[in-house]
């Protein structure tokens, strides 16, 4: 990973109406989501990780301890981890779960929702949601997520992106069903749980092969619930994208550029556990 160079600022906030993403049906979400209950190791070995100063603007002072929801294998657990916090990390799928106590033992690795933690209220002073929170359901997710925080607590949610501004990147987005990148004004949706929502932008690239850009796509939850031929013929468009049209050698370094935004809100003070 390359160093990354960030921004960071509150956006302009948008009016009821105004856009928010992508919004799942709970089926569809629920269905989706099944897709990462296996291939925890392809999953740990393809997918990014995340910039450093993400988590060190998401961070308050002096917090000490954080629970990591949605965890995966652990990417942004890691992070969580180098800074000396006592994390505990949940996730619904035992397949990612095993994976992350592996990388780090010393987490207290859970089964258990944004939705529905099994946590302790009021015992941490951070709880992140990293590639994850358009899988949960919002409302019941932040009311869970307040009972679990500590006074004053944060809540912060993360997304890596493909920068879909570079016309040969957002190209590749379309051919390999890249679904979380994120149209302009996007804004994630919390409860009444949380104030002073804000955000801070990373923009980085990471090393890949084009081989690596595959095996990046089998990763998707498009992919992983397609049939034979339609992962037949995605493989197939980016094998010409990659070496025919943008004119790539196997085993070549390609820098493939990235988003990285971090949400922060604070807990509503005299929120109490339900």
């Amino acid at each position: 990973m390359r160093s990354p160079a960030a921004s960071s600022g509150q956006p302009r906030t948008p009016g009821p109406a105004g856009p928010r993403g992508p919004r799942l049906h709970a089926s569809r979400r629920h269905e989706l989501g099944q897709s990462f209950q296996d291939g925890g190791e392809h999953y740990d070995r393809v997918r990014p990780g995340y910039p450093a100063d993400s988590v060190d603007w998401l961070l308050p002072p002096g917090a000490q301890s954080a629970a990591d929801l949605g965890a995966g294998t652990g990417k942004f657990t890691a992070l969580l981890v180098e800074r000396g916090l006592a994390v505990t990390a949940v996730d619904p799928s035992t397949d990612m779960l095993e994976q992350l106590r592996k990388a780090h033992p010393q987490v207290n690795a859970l089964e258990g929702t944004a939705e529905a933690t099994g946590l302790t209220d009021s015992a941490f002073d951070v709880v992140s949601v990293a590639q994850a929170w358009h899988w949960c359901e919002p409302l019941a997710a932040s009311t869970e997520i307040a009972r679990i925080l500590r006074p004053h607590g944060i809540l912060g949610l993360i997304w890596n992106q493909l920068d879909t501004s570079l016309p040969w990147v957002h190209r590749l987005s379309r051919i390999m069903h890249a679904g979380d990148v994120h149209k302009p004004g996007f804004r994630p949706v919390i409860g009444p749980e949380f104030e002073g929502l804000e955000r801070h932008l990373t923009r980085w690239e990471d090393a890949l092969t084009p081989g690596d850009i595959m095996e990046l796509t089998k990763s998707r939850s498009y992919y992983l619930r397609a049939n034979d031929a339609t992962r037949a013929k995605v493989m197939a468009n980016l094998e010409w994208y990659l070496h025919e049209h943008l004119g790539h050698a196997p085993g070549e370094t390609i820098g493939l550029p990235y988003m990285t935004q971090t949400w922060r809100a604070v807990k509503v003070q005299g929120t109490t556990p339900r």
